[in-house]
């Protein structure tokens, strides 16, 4: 693999699906050389979410390199050849792949890597200014170094301020799968949040509350359960135009953007929505009044405590259109409250070579630069505020790598394209006519 102390071109750190899209695009690119580095012993994607049934919300054609190149072996197309599951999968008529699936496809594409440093946790990153190169050490010893960073740590999960430092045993809805069968024992379960996570955790709670006699509680300060938007002119905001408009836009009109928009991406399946509708009304046939669970919106999270005697926790929350306060008492707490990202604290010895806006968060260039140089280090996610809705969607991350690998390279290798919007985001020059 790689000697103590040598130099690629390109060293990428974390090996999500962004990353990983970006080691199947350079595979065959004789003049890179890159390394991937994962702390995992395998590709993991999200495995606490696992459930029966739960697929993707983008189609198969935003897997890690169709859309940059349809013509590579590590599509998910020839994952299903390989697997003998392509005619199954064309009888299914469904474009949307299980998520278990797509996990494995991930998993298929990296066993066809062969650079790639598992079991490897990245500690620190320094840059040599003599030799123009970033020095990346490890906890297994030696030095890398490269030309170029593509930071794809991926983003952590987001605990709220409210329970920061609550004791007891509640989980973030990334390790459910895992400990769902403990959080079935108690008498009392109360979700927090909205989006698609908390909404399959919701439904699948829901199915077996019957055989496990608990109370369940659902929790969002959103006004109410918002359906993903998936309409096909919304989906043009997944576009290169659209990037280069939001990106050009005013650092505060950004930010706003980024509030206002997270129903585009972080909205729940219409289906969904109707399926947890259809179960709460084919249970309250069975047991008029009597289904045990409260469903909340317009309610906020204002605190937490833990009782270590009882094993109960105390919400404090606020309904927010009435701006009334109340408390909720509950045995399980589950938090679905998403992501967020962070810097990572291994690359504190090059801060002043990296750009931050005047909210603190990194600042990405156009194309996905993040260093002074604005050619040395690429950031995969982590920038809805630069990138708009693009930055976590699978379908843009083709786009995004064959970007990088264009700047990488300094010239295209894969098409890039410019314009494939219908609308026009930007008012026109002049007099339109």
């Amino acid at each position: 693999m790689s000697s103590p102390r040598d130099t690629h071109d390109f060293i990428a750190i974390g090996l999500g699906p962004f990353n990983l899209g970006l080691a199947c695009l350079t595979a065959p690119i004789e003049e890179l050389d890159g390394l991937f580095i994962e702390s995992k012993p395998h590709f993991e994607w999200h495995a606490g979410m696992f459930l029966d049934g739960a697929h993707l919300q983008t189609p198969f054609m935003s897997d890690l390199v169709t859309l940059a190149d349809p013509t590579s072996p590590f599509s998910f197309l020839n994952y299903l050849k390989d697997k003998d599951r392509l005619f199954s999968f064309y009888i299914r008529e469904n474009f949307y792949p299980l998520r278990t699936e797509y996990n494995d496809y991930c998993r298929w594409a990296a066993d066809r890597l062969d650079n790639v440093l598992y079991s490897t946790t990245v500690t620190e990153v320094t840059y040599d200014e003599p030799a123009g190169l970033y020095e990346v050490r490890t906890d297994r010893g030696g030095v890398h170094r490269a030309r170029h960073l593509v930071l794809g740590t991926g983003t952590p999960p987001y605990v709220p301020e409210a329970c920061a430092g609550l004791g007891g045993d509640f989980l973030h809805n990334s390790s459910y799968v895992q400990h769902k069968a403990e959080l079935q024992k108690k008498k009392s379960i109360t979700l927090v949040g909205s989006g698609q996570s908390a909404a399959e955790i919701y439904y699948d709670l829901l199915g077996e509350i019957d055989t496990h006699g608990y109370r369940l509680n659902w929790v969002t300060r959103s006004p109410r359960f918002f359906p993903l938007e998936y309409t096909k002119l919304t989906l043009e905001m997944t576009s290169p135009e659209y990037v280069d408009y939001f990106h050009a836009l005013p650092e505060e009109t950004r930010y706003r953007l980024e509030t206002q928009q997270k129903t585009l991406f972080k909205g729940i399946d219409g289906e969904l929505i109707n399926a947890i509708f259809d179960l709460l009304y084919q249970k309250n046939v069975s047991s008029p009044g009597r289904v045990p669970t409260t469903l909340l919106t317009n309610t906020s999270l204002g605190s937490a405590a833990y009782d270590t005697t009882t094993g109960t926790y105390t919400l404090g929350l606020r309904q927010e259109e009435q701006e009334r306060d109340f408390t909720l008492a509950t045995e399980g707490l589950v938090l679905a409250t998403g992501y967020t990202y962070r810097v990572p604290e291994f690359l504190a010895p090059v801060r002043d070579r990296l750009n931050f806006d005047g909210h603190g968060r990194l600042d990405a260039a156009r194309n996905y630069s993040v260093d002074v140089t604005g050619r040395g280090v690429y950031l995969q996610n982590g920038t809805t505020h630069n990138h708009s809705i693009t930055s976590p969607d699978l379908g843009m991350a083709a786009y995004r790598n064959a970007y990088i690998v264009a700047e990488l390279l300094g010239r295209e290798y894969y098409k890039v394209e410019k314009s494939i919007a219908f609308q026009q985001f930007a008012a026109p020059e002049g007099t339109l006519v």
